[in-house]
Protein backbone atom coordinates (compact mmCIF):
# COMPACT_ATOMS: atom_id res chain seq x y z
CA UNK A 1 0.00 0.00 0.00
CA UNK A 2 1.49 3.41 -1.07
CA UNK A 3 0.43 6.51 0.81
CA UNK A 4 0.88 10.26 -0.82
CA UNK A 5 0.65 13.15 1.63
CA UNK A 6 1.10 16.55 0.61
CA UNK A 7 1.98 19.50 3.00
CA UNK A 8 1.29 23.12 2.46
CA UNK A 9 3.50 24.52 5.03
CA UNK A 10 6.49 26.67 4.45
CA UNK A 11 7.82 25.43 7.47
CA UNK A 12 9.75 22.35 6.71
CA UNK A 13 9.51 21.48 10.43
CA UNK A 14 6.31 23.30 11.33
CA UNK A 15 3.55 22.18 12.71
CA UNK A 16 1.55 20.65 9.54
CA UNK A 17 4.93 18.83 8.82
CA UNK A 18 5.49 17.51 12.36
CA UNK A 19 1.79 16.12 12.72
CA UNK A 20 1.70 13.85 9.10
CA UNK A 21 5.02 12.81 10.61
CA UNK A 22 3.37 11.59 13.90
CA UNK A 23 0.99 10.15 11.81
CA UNK A 24 3.25 8.02 9.85
CA UNK A 25 5.34 6.68 12.15
CA UNK A 26 1.75 5.64 13.59
CA UNK A 27 0.94 4.05 9.94
CA UNK A 28 4.26 2.29 9.76
CA UNK A 29 3.13 0.47 13.65
CA UNK A 30 -0.11 -0.86 12.58
CA UNK A 31 1.24 -2.20 9.20
CA UNK A 32 4.41 -3.60 10.89
CA UNK A 33 1.83 -5.58 13.23
CA UNK A 34 0.06 -7.16 10.43
CA UNK A 35 3.22 -7.42 8.78
CA UNK A 36 2.45 -5.96 5.58
CA UNK A 37 4.57 -3.18 3.32
CA UNK A 38 3.83 0.24 3.54
CA UNK A 39 5.54 2.90 1.51
CA UNK A 40 4.55 6.37 2.73
CA UNK A 41 5.82 9.26 0.94
CA UNK A 42 5.78 13.10 2.02
CA UNK A 43 6.01 16.17 -0.47
CA UNK A 44 5.95 19.70 0.89
CA UNK A 45 4.30 21.44 -1.93
CA UNK A 46 5.53 24.72 -0.95
CA UNK A 47 8.68 23.49 -2.46
CA UNK A 48 7.28 22.59 -5.86
CA UNK A 49 7.09 24.99 -8.77
CA UNK A 50 3.03 24.99 -8.80
CA UNK A 51 2.52 28.38 -10.84
CA UNK A 52 -0.56 30.71 -10.43
CA UNK A 53 -3.48 29.59 -12.69
CA UNK A 54 -4.03 32.09 -15.66
CA UNK A 55 -7.90 30.65 -16.03
CA UNK A 56 -7.03 30.12 -19.86
CA UNK A 57 -9.62 27.19 -19.66
CA UNK A 58 -6.62 25.05 -22.22
CA UNK A 59 -6.77 22.11 -19.67
CA UNK A 60 -10.25 21.98 -19.46
CA UNK A 61 -11.02 22.73 -23.62
CA UNK A 62 -7.92 20.93 -24.78
CA UNK A 63 -6.15 18.54 -22.09
CA UNK A 64 -4.36 19.54 -18.98
CA UNK A 65 -0.82 18.30 -21.32
CA UNK A 66 -1.11 21.24 -23.27
CA UNK A 67 -1.18 23.66 -20.64
CA UNK A 68 1.01 26.56 -21.09
CA UNK A 69 2.67 26.63 -17.30
CA UNK A 70 5.41 24.12 -17.68
CA UNK A 71 6.08 23.41 -14.15
CA UNK A 72 5.91 20.75 -11.34
CA UNK A 73 2.31 19.85 -11.28
CA UNK A 74 1.87 17.06 -13.98
CA UNK A 75 4.55 15.17 -12.12
CA UNK A 76 2.94 15.85 -9.03
CA UNK A 77 -0.41 14.61 -10.16
CA UNK A 78 1.40 11.55 -11.53
CA UNK A 79 2.43 11.05 -7.94
CA UNK A 80 -1.18 10.91 -7.06
CA UNK A 81 -2.10 8.73 -9.48
CA UNK A 82 0.14 6.11 -8.48
CA UNK A 83 -0.91 6.39 -4.62
CA UNK A 84 -3.42 4.48 -3.22
CA UNK A 85 -4.17 7.00 -0.64
CA UNK A 86 -3.87 10.58 -0.29
CA UNK A 87 -3.09 12.70 2.37
CA UNK A 88 -3.46 16.47 2.23
CA UNK A 89 -2.43 18.30 5.20
CA UNK A 90 -2.21 22.68 5.64
CA UNK A 91 -1.65 25.25 8.15
CA UNK A 92 -5.05 27.26 8.71
CA UNK A 93 -4.71 30.95 6.88
CA UNK A 94 -7.70 33.15 7.92
CA UNK A 95 -10.02 30.48 8.83
CA UNK A 96 -8.94 28.56 5.40
CA UNK A 97 -6.20 26.28 3.96
CA UNK A 98 -3.08 28.18 3.24
CA UNK A 99 -2.47 29.97 -0.62
CA UNK A 100 0.13 26.86 -1.18
CA UNK A 101 -2.89 24.55 -1.21
CA UNK A 102 -5.12 26.39 -2.23
CA UNK A 103 -3.23 27.68 -5.46
CA UNK A 104 -2.10 23.58 -6.05
CA UNK A 105 -5.88 22.92 -5.81
CA UNK A 106 -7.16 25.71 -8.39
CA UNK A 107 -4.60 24.09 -10.79
CA UNK A 108 -5.68 20.92 -10.46
CA UNK A 109 -9.54 22.11 -11.25
CA UNK A 110 -9.76 19.89 -14.71
CA UNK A 111 -9.89 16.73 -12.34
CA UNK A 112 -13.32 18.08 -11.14
CA UNK A 113 -14.39 17.60 -14.80
CA UNK A 114 -12.37 14.55 -14.74
CA UNK A 115 -12.82 12.66 -11.69
CA UNK A 116 -9.57 9.97 -12.57
CA UNK A 117 -9.23 9.22 -8.52
CA UNK A 118 -12.42 7.67 -8.19
CA UNK A 119 -11.84 4.81 -5.79
CA UNK A 120 -8.96 6.14 -4.12
CA UNK A 121 -8.84 6.66 -0.50
CA UNK A 122 -7.99 10.49 1.07
CA UNK A 123 -7.41 11.79 4.64
CA UNK A 124 -7.56 15.57 5.52
CA UNK A 125 -5.88 17.37 8.14
CA UNK A 126 -5.07 20.68 9.30
CA UNK A 127 -3.06 22.81 11.99
CA UNK A 128 -3.94 25.89 13.55
CA UNK A 129 -2.82 28.22 16.00
CA UNK A 130 -6.20 29.10 18.11
CA UNK A 131 -8.89 29.13 15.12
CA UNK A 132 -11.25 26.38 14.00
CA UNK A 133 -9.94 23.96 12.00
CA UNK A 134 -13.27 22.55 10.37
CA UNK A 135 -13.12 25.24 7.40
CA UNK A 136 -10.31 24.44 6.27
CA UNK A 137 -10.85 20.67 6.10
CA UNK A 138 -14.03 21.06 4.01
CA UNK A 139 -12.07 22.88 1.78
CA UNK A 140 -9.99 20.13 1.50
CA UNK A 141 -12.91 17.20 1.31
CA UNK A 142 -14.66 19.36 -1.24
CA UNK A 143 -11.94 19.27 -3.88
CA UNK A 144 -11.41 15.73 -3.15
CA UNK A 145 -14.88 14.89 -3.42
CA UNK A 146 -15.11 16.00 -6.66
CA UNK A 147 -12.15 14.28 -7.53
CA UNK A 148 -13.88 11.00 -7.04
CA UNK A 149 -11.87 10.22 -3.75
CA UNK A 150 -13.30 8.39 -1.07
CA UNK A 151 -12.99 10.76 2.67
CA UNK A 152 -12.20 8.35 4.98
CA UNK A 153 -12.02 11.34 7.47
CA UNK A 154 -10.14 14.82 8.41
CA UNK A 155 -8.75 15.41 11.53
CA UNK A 156 -7.66 19.09 12.86
CA UNK A 157 -5.27 20.00 15.67
CA UNK A 158 -4.79 23.42 17.74
CA UNK A 159 -1.05 23.87 18.18
CA UNK A 160 -0.63 27.24 18.60
CA UNK A 161 2.06 29.30 16.73
CA UNK A 162 5.05 26.43 17.45
CA UNK A 163 5.32 23.06 19.05
CA UNK A 164 7.95 20.61 19.29
CA UNK A 165 7.24 17.34 18.06
CA UNK A 166 7.44 16.06 21.71
CA UNK A 167 4.41 18.43 22.83
CA UNK A 168 2.55 17.99 19.72
CA UNK A 169 3.19 13.65 20.51
CA UNK A 170 2.12 14.29 23.86
CA UNK A 171 -0.92 16.09 23.36
CA UNK A 172 -2.06 14.84 20.34
CA UNK A 173 -1.39 10.89 20.44
CA UNK A 174 -4.91 9.65 21.41
CA UNK A 175 -6.11 11.98 18.12
CA UNK A 176 -3.52 10.39 16.12
CA UNK A 177 -3.57 6.83 16.78
CA UNK A 178 -7.42 7.17 16.41
CA UNK A 179 -6.77 8.79 12.79
CA UNK A 180 -4.05 5.85 12.18
CA UNK A 181 -6.34 3.36 12.94
CA UNK A 182 -9.78 5.19 10.99
CA UNK A 183 -7.35 4.99 8.21
CA UNK A 184 -5.72 1.72 8.12
CA UNK A 185 -8.72 -0.01 8.89
CA UNK A 186 -9.93 1.81 5.57
CA UNK A 187 -6.53 0.91 3.69
CA UNK A 188 -7.84 -2.82 4.31
CA UNK A 189 -11.31 -2.55 4.20
CA UNK A 190 -14.15 -1.84 1.48
CA UNK A 191 -15.63 1.09 2.65
CA UNK A 192 -14.84 3.13 -0.27
CA UNK A 193 -17.27 0.43 -2.48
CA UNK A 194 -20.30 2.11 -0.41
CA UNK A 195 -20.17 5.64 -1.97
CA UNK A 196 -22.14 8.50 0.56
CA UNK A 197 -25.46 9.59 -0.56
CA UNK A 198 -23.82 12.92 -1.46
CA UNK A 199 -21.26 10.78 -3.93
CA UNK A 200 -23.94 9.73 -5.27
CA UNK A 201 -26.05 12.58 -5.75
CA UNK A 202 -23.06 14.44 -7.27
CA UNK A 203 -22.13 11.64 -10.19
CA UNK A 204 -25.89 11.94 -10.89
CA UNK A 205 -25.65 15.88 -11.44
CA UNK A 206 -22.79 15.67 -13.59
CA UNK A 207 -23.80 12.41 -15.60
CA UNK A 208 -27.11 14.79 -16.54
CA UNK A 209 -24.55 17.67 -16.85
CA UNK A 210 -22.01 16.22 -19.36
CA UNK A 211 -25.03 14.25 -21.19
CA UNK A 212 -26.47 17.84 -22.05
CA UNK A 213 -23.65 19.28 -22.85
CA UNK A 214 -23.40 21.35 -26.02
CA UNK A 215 -19.76 20.72 -27.28
CA UNK A 216 -19.34 16.87 -27.92
CA UNK A 217 -15.51 17.21 -28.54
CA UNK A 218 -13.80 18.36 -25.51
CA UNK A 219 -11.38 16.01 -22.96
CA UNK A 220 -14.26 16.40 -20.11
CA UNK A 221 -16.76 15.00 -22.48
CA UNK A 222 -14.38 12.15 -24.11
CA UNK A 223 -13.51 10.82 -20.64
CA UNK A 224 -17.29 10.29 -19.57
CA UNK A 225 -18.35 9.11 -22.80
CA UNK A 226 -14.77 6.98 -22.70
CA UNK A 227 -15.66 5.42 -18.96
CA UNK A 228 -19.40 5.17 -19.70
CA UNK A 229 -20.34 7.14 -16.96
CA UNK A 230 -22.96 8.75 -19.10
CA UNK A 231 -25.28 5.59 -20.21
CA UNK A 232 -28.35 6.05 -17.53
CA UNK A 233 -28.14 2.27 -16.40
CA UNK A 234 -24.52 3.48 -14.69
CA UNK A 235 -25.25 4.34 -11.23
CA UNK A 236 -21.78 5.67 -10.04
CA UNK A 237 -18.61 5.58 -11.24
CA UNK A 238 -17.19 2.20 -10.35
CA UNK A 239 -19.58 -0.90 -9.16
CA UNK A 240 -20.09 -0.21 -5.79
CA UNK A 241 -22.47 -1.98 -2.55
CA UNK A 242 -24.80 1.37 -1.81
CA UNK A 243 -28.61 0.07 -1.02
CA UNK A 244 -31.20 0.52 -3.39
CA UNK A 245 -32.93 3.04 -1.48
CA UNK A 246 -29.72 5.17 -0.95
CA UNK A 247 -28.89 5.14 -4.93
CA UNK A 248 -32.62 5.66 -5.96
CA UNK A 249 -32.64 8.79 -3.31
CA UNK A 250 -29.60 9.98 -4.23
CA UNK A 251 -30.39 10.17 -8.08
CA UNK A 252 -33.50 11.36 -7.93
CA UNK A 253 -32.47 14.51 -5.57
CA UNK A 254 -29.84 14.51 -7.84
CA UNK A 255 -31.96 14.79 -11.08
CA UNK A 256 -33.98 17.16 -9.49
CA UNK A 257 -30.82 19.37 -8.60
CA UNK A 258 -29.06 19.31 -11.89
CA UNK A 259 -31.39 21.71 -13.17
CA UNK A 260 -29.82 24.69 -11.04
CA UNK A 261 -26.14 23.53 -12.09
CA UNK A 262 -26.56 22.18 -15.51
Amino acid sequence: MKILALVSSYRRKGNTAQVVGLLEAQMRVLAAQQDEALEFETVNLARQDIQTCRGCRICFNKGEALCPLKDDLLALKQKVEVADVLILASPVYVDDVNGVMKNWIDRMAFVCHRPEFAGKLAFTMATSGASPTQHATRTLNAALQSWGFYIVGNTGFKTGAYMRQAAIGEKFQSKIEKAARKLYSAMNGQRHQNPTFLALMTFRIQQIGWNKAARKDTPDYDYWHGNGWLNERVEYFFPHQAGPVKVGAARLVGSMLAGFFT
